[in-house]
Formats: C-alpha cells, sequence, structure tokens
C-alpha cells in the first residue's frame, strides 16, 4: 500500500471556515507557546509582536483570523499542555497570569492530541503508522468541519540518517499542479523501500500527505526532504514549505552575510557557539543531531558570501538555561589593504518565544496558499527557514521581498 494513498478534497473555501494547525511536538515548549499566544492576540490579551502576517503588508491577503484556527496535533509524552504552559511561566517564556487565562484553550488543543510514534516496543510497520496518523488527521478534520488543515513539525530535532535526506540534502520538489491519484502511483514503495525505516518526522509528512494537507518542516529533521517521499510530494497537489525555522543566529547571519558580501570585505573566519538547554538542549547533545543543525547554519554563509570561511559552530547542552539560550558568533575579516579586523555579535533569547509567532505565521499563509490552490514548495517563505525550498535566496532583505510578493498572489480573487 503506498503512503499517499489518497487526497482527500478540502472543504469550500469560506471565510469563516476555521483551519486546523496539526503540530508535530504538540506538547512541546515552542507549540505551547504558540497555542496559548494565538489564544492571548486573538483575544487581545496581549499584541501580535513578532508575526510578520500582522503588519500592514498581509492585512488584505485572505489569511484565516487567528481566531479560526484550531490546534491539535501528535506527540510521545503526556504532559497535558496547561501544565506545560504553568512550567513555561515559571521559567518567564509565558507572562505571568497567561496559562489561567487561556485554560480552555489549552485544555480543548490538549484533548485534540494524539498519541505520536513509534515509541520502543512499538511494532507496527511505516505503513501502519503512517495510516494510523492520517486517519488521526481526516478525523480532526472531520469533527470539527475544517476547511483544511496544516501540519507543521516542531518536534525535537532528529539525527542525520545515512541516505535519509538530511544534513542539507534537498529534494526537487514540485510545480503547480499535480494530482492526487498521480501521488498515490508515485510512492507505492514509499513504506517499504527495500527494508529500511522511515524517520519519525518522514513518517509524520507521508501522513500529512495521504490526509491531503499541506505540510511545513520547522526543524532540521528529514521530514518530506527524504528521497523516497520526494515523489509523493511533487504529485501530491499540496503546497508544502522548509525546513529548520531561522530564530535567532542564523537570522543574524542572514543579515551580516550580505553586508560583508556588498561591502566587498573579506571574511576569513565566522566562528560560534550555542548554549541552550530545554528539550532542544538535551535533543542537540546527541552530535548527530547537532550536525543537523549547524549545516543550515553554515549554508546560509555558503550561500550569501560565495564561499565557506574557516570556523564551525558549537553547541552545548546547559540545562539550567531551561527555553533561553546564548549565542556568540566571532567574525574576522579583512578591510581595505588587508587590514584585519574583528566583528563579534551575542544573542541571548528565547527560542519559544521567538518561534511561536513565526509558527502562527507560517500556518495562515500556507492555509492561504492552499485554499487559493498553490501546490509544491514554496520558496517564497524562505523568510523563516534555514534552508529553504529550491529556488529561494539566502539574504534576508531579498527573502523579505519575495514573501511580500507572495502576498500578491495570495490576494488574488479577493
Amino acid at each position: 500500500m503506498s503512503a499517499v494513498q489518497h487526497v482527500e478534497p478540502a472543504a469550500p473555501p469560506s471565510v469563516a471556515s476555521s483551519v486546523g494547525v496539526w503540530l508535530i511536538g504538540a506538547r512541546g515548549s515552542v507549540a505551547t507557546t504558540a497555542v496559548a499566544g494565538c489564544a492571548a492576540v486573538a483575544a487581545g490579551l496581549h499584541p501580535p509582536i513578532g508575526m510578520v502576517t500582522e503588519t500592514p503588508p498581509f492585512t488584505d491577503c485572505g489569511l484565516p483570523p487567528l481566531s479560526s484556527l484550531v490546534f491539535g496535533g501528535h506527540d510521545t509524552t503526556n504532559c497535558p499542555l496547561p501544565k506545560r504552559a504553568e512550567e513555561l511561566a515559571a521559567g518567564g517564556v509565558l507572562p505571568y497570569g497567561l496559562p489561567s487565562a487561556v485554560r480552555t484553550e489549552l485544555a480543548a488543543a490538549d484533548a485534540e492530541i494524539r498519541p505520536g510514534g513509534p515509541l520502543p516496543g512499538d511494532s507496527r510497520t511505516d505503513e501502519e503508522l503512517i495510516d494510523a496518523f492520517a486517519a488521526d488527521l481526516r478525523d480532526f478534520i472531520r469533527r470539527w468541519g475544517l476547511a483544511r488543515a496544516i501540519v507543521i513539525n516542531v518536534a525535537s530535532t532528529e539525527p542525520v540518517l545515512a541516505g535519509a535526506g538530511g544534513g542539507g540534502h534537498r529534494h526537487g520538489g514540485g510545480g503547480e499542479g499535480g494530482g492526487a491519484g498521480r501521488g498515490g502511483e508515485a510512492s507505492r514503495e514509499v513504506a517499504d523501500g527495500g527494508g529500511a525505516r522511515l524517520p519519525a518526522s518522514s513518517l509524520y509528512a507521508a501522513a500529512a500527505l495521504r490526509a491531503g494537507c499541506p505540510y511545513v518542516n520547522f526543524t532540521p529533521s528529514t521530514g518530506l526532504h527524504h528521497p523516497r517521499l520526494a515523489e509523493a510530494a511533487r504529485a501530491s497537489g499540496l503546497p508544502y514549505a522548509g525546513r529548520d525555522g531561522k530564530t535567532g543566529q542564523t537570522l543574524l547571519r542572514s543579515v551580516l552575510g550580505p553586508m560583508f558580501a556588498q561591502r566587498a570585505l573579506a571574511v576569513r573566519a565566522w566562528s560560534g557557539t550555542n548554549l541552550l538547554g530545554g528539550g532542544d538542549g538535551a535533543a542537540l547533545a546527541d552530535p548527530a543531531a547537532a550536525a543537523a543543525k549547524n549545516a543550515g547554519k553554515e549554508r546560509v554563509l555558503a550561500d550569501t558570501l560565495g564561499t565557506v570561511p574557516e570556523g564551525e559552530v558549537h553547541i552545548d547542552d546547559v540545562p539550567s538555561l531551561g527555553d533561553w539560550k546564548t549565542a556568540w558568533d566571532h567574525i574576522a575579516f579583512d578591510g581595505f589593504l588587508g587590514t584585519r579586523m574583528v566583528l563579534q555579535t551575542t544573542w541571548q533569547g528565547c527560542d519559544s518565544s521567538l518561534a511561536a509567532p513565526l509558527i502562527l505565521d507560517l500556518a495562515r499563509l500556507t492555509a492561504r496558499a492552499h485554499e487559493q490552490g498553490l501546490a509544491g514548495p514554496l520558496p517564497e517563505l524562505a523568510f523563516y527557514f534555514k534552508d529553504p525550498d529550491p529556488g529561494a535566496t539566502a539574504a534576508l532583505g531579498e527573502q523579505y521581498a519575495a514573501l511580500l510578493a507572495l502576498t500578491d498572489r495570495l490576494r488574488a480573487d479577493r
């Protein structure tokens, strides 16, 4: 049986229709912050700081309102969202009192979280797991009468697996159009390709395609970039985007890299260090997972500078930091007549608070793209990613211009 067995048609578009946001890693810090933040902004309790889609260029391009978003997801943990929100408030990630103020919304989202996998001892095949995850998605869409649901991966980073499309290898993507029926034929052997198991992120991505849901990968994990999903993604007729959200150190690099190149300053070395805790810190303590994360950071420099400077990024797990991160960069460069100079930057921030508004942006933009019939990769969303879809520039200013150009396509026929 194929991994993309059938793409169910979306409900007819309607301004009043609700849109599902199905989060992989739905009980993590980023997901909890996104759900709580959406409820807080929709209720007028807090301003939409950090939400690009709430700025003037996006006000008339048909994005679903925050109040129309319905949350659910998959996770392998069982800590309820209201409790997780209280923990985040105690750590200063969420404002004091917010978990109580939006407890109803957190509990509603928690009720829509289904068990993920595979867990140790799970004997189900890839095909059975994909089918189960897709069934959860279809049930979510049916019970809520959703116009569409967007699947967004915000789970912990997976290690790079040989031959799994990790570490920055991109599949070719697809153009507009394509048919769901061809998706099934193209992916007939996706779930049992030569006996090798798909990584968990790719199981969820395949389930999204099977349920007819657009997919966004906010992590460095493989997801749709697995070679065995490439043809299925191209043939699905669905929009998709990613991967690896750009929230801090790499955001700065996407600004500073073009600056050095445009001012004709020769960068000799660019080294960095990340200190972080929480779930990301623990996951990235695995050298293979850290390698997946660092690939995107290095790619931004290669793409913007036209060469790879000396230096590496080191990631250290400091559990006491919780959801907070410190990132240092040391940039050695040559000026006129070979004068040697140094720029150092320090970024101290909260990853969950930086990522959550971007998750809401991506859910709304991808939902509107789906409503407008856009299909295949969305390189115009490169503004949000370290490793965007093929055809995207790496410079932040150019990425923002491309994002604004996308709004013209999204507001068509309005």
